[in-house]
């Protein structure tokens, strides 16, 4: 393979751990020498990021791929990867289904993805899913955004939801140590990055699994000690995580929030549904009013925090009157943002070999309730915003409107207003809003416009 035509693409299926990992996978694909090409027909390296806690997104990669090794047959040297949850789920069943693939990895084997191709380009098929520990990561992701960042504080999961595959593809969970975290901080404040995300399948988990106990008896590393040990890093001003189990979630956490200026107020909190038998069912191990607790202690110490949320309906056995809970509990929160599903059985999770699976008529019917019932929440929570001034940090620009930028209030709402990416990007710009929308706002920059 000639250095000139050494060209990569990678299409990313699923979650913000996902799309993470293919910033680092970017990354150390640009360290070996390959470009980045857009159209992946002109990519010699083309990399598929899978997803699959719903089926739809398995079989786009299946979609995808048949394309891709049609290709192959007529330009050899074309090198295919299949990574991620798919990857792991599958293995070697994958070759057997797509032979013309030339290497299949799990999530945790992303940072070792030069050796694995070497291995590949050296003339080997390659299935790279056996567990390993996650060793710290050397590599420099190849960042989607200058002004964002996603920051992994802890890899896998230990819980074991009867519908999800998590626990099964992406292992055991792994925690970062505080300092190897703050380090990578510090480095993306110094490239001048401004927001940074922390994340983990089960974020509220970060620091079980690490070394310490404090004289109370709890653990030594936990997220709460992690928000404050970070929050002082230069140039970062904005701080968030995810994704939260209510589990977990301590009000010792919610005041830490409250107490640093830098950690937006936005908690997304998965309930999952809101009917305590299914929650039983789901192995989720809280009830309905434990969650409402936590949102009630969160609006108690910050009035105005945007909650958002993933809700699964048509779980096997659910009935129209636990499927009503769930409508009751969304309708009494008002969530500023909610994901919604229909139940998809997954392999080689409990859930999907139980016998009381219901239609799709009627998960379809109970996913389009609930969707309007969301919309029309989400529309009203928008209503705050109708007048108020509030401080936007601007991504980039409006992809429909050139004459706009767009960013995210500190309650993560997304915002539009008049302006000069070049001169705005990076920026915190007080915008007065003047129209509201279920998930949007638009507005005015405040005259003169007022940089923070």
């Amino acid at each position: 393979m000639t250095t000139s035509s050494r060209r990569y693409h990678i299409t990313t299926f699923g979650c913000q751990m996902n799309k993470a990992d293919s910033e680092r996978m970017a990354g150390i694909l640009e360290d070996m020498g390959f470009q980045w090409s857009e159209d992946p027909n002109e990519a010699n390296v083309i990399l598929y990021n899978t997803c699959t806690i719903r089926d739809n997104a398995e079989q786009k990669v299946y979609s995808y791929l048949g394309r891709q090794a049609k290709r192959k047959h007529e330009e050899p040297d074309l090198t295919l990867v299949v990574a991620g949850c798919v990857a792991q789920q599958e293995g070697e069943a994958l070759l057997r289904r797509v032979p013309e693939l030339d290497l299949v990895m799990g999530p945790q084997h992303a940072n070792r993805l030069q050796d694995l191709l070497e291995q590949v380009f050296s003339g080997n098929q390659v299935v790279a899913t056996e567990a390993v520990h996650i060793f710290e990561d050397i590599t420099k992701p190849r960042r989607d955004s200058k002004v964002t960042a996603w920051v992994n504080v802890i890899y896998g999961c230990n819980e074991r939801c009867t519908y999800c595959v998590v626990p099964g593809v992406r292992g055991v969970e792994q925690s970062r140590t505080p300092e190897a975290i703050r380090a990578e901080i510090e480095e993306l404040g110094r490239q001048g990055y401004k927001e940074i995300t922390l994340l983990g399948q089960n974020i509220d988990a970060y620091g079980r699994d690490l070394p310490g106990a404090t004289p109370e008896g709890r653990h030594q590393h936990t997220l709460t000690d992690l928000l404050y040990y970070v929050h002082d890093v230069p140039g970062i001003e904005r701080i968030r995580f995810a994704t939260s189990h209510p589990r977990y979630f301590t009000e010792r956490l919610i005041k830490a929030c409250a107490e640093l200026p830098r950690v937006c107020e936005h908690f997304h909190i998965p309930f999952q549904s809101g009917d305590n038998e299914v929650l039983k069912a789901m192995s989720r191990g809280y009830t309905q009013e434990k969650y409402r607790r936590i949102i009630d202690t969160i609006r108690s110490y910050m009035p105005d925090a945007s909650i958002s949320a993933d809700a699964i309906v048509g779980f096997p056995g659910e009935t129209e009157a636990q499927f009503e809970s769930t409508l009751k509990l969304v309708d009494e929160i008002g969530f500023d943002l909610l994901n919604t599903a229909a139940y998809s059985p997954r392999p080689g999770t409990p859930a999907a070999l139980w016998d009381n699976q219901l239609s799709e008529e009627v998960k379809s019917d109970r996913l389009q309730r609930l969707n309007h019932l969301v919309n029309t929440k989400a529309a009203e929570r928008s209503q705050r915003y109708l007048g108020r001034i509030e401080e936007v940090l601007v991504e980039d620009q409006n992809s429909k409107d050139p004459t706009q930028v767009m960013g995210r209030t500190r309650g993560n709402r997304l915002t539009f207003f008049p302006g000069d990416i070049n001169e705005l990007k990076g920026q915190v710009v007080q915008v007065k809003i003047t129209e509201v929308r279920a998930f949007s706002l638009t507005g005015q920059p405040v005259v003169p416009a007022i940089c923070v």
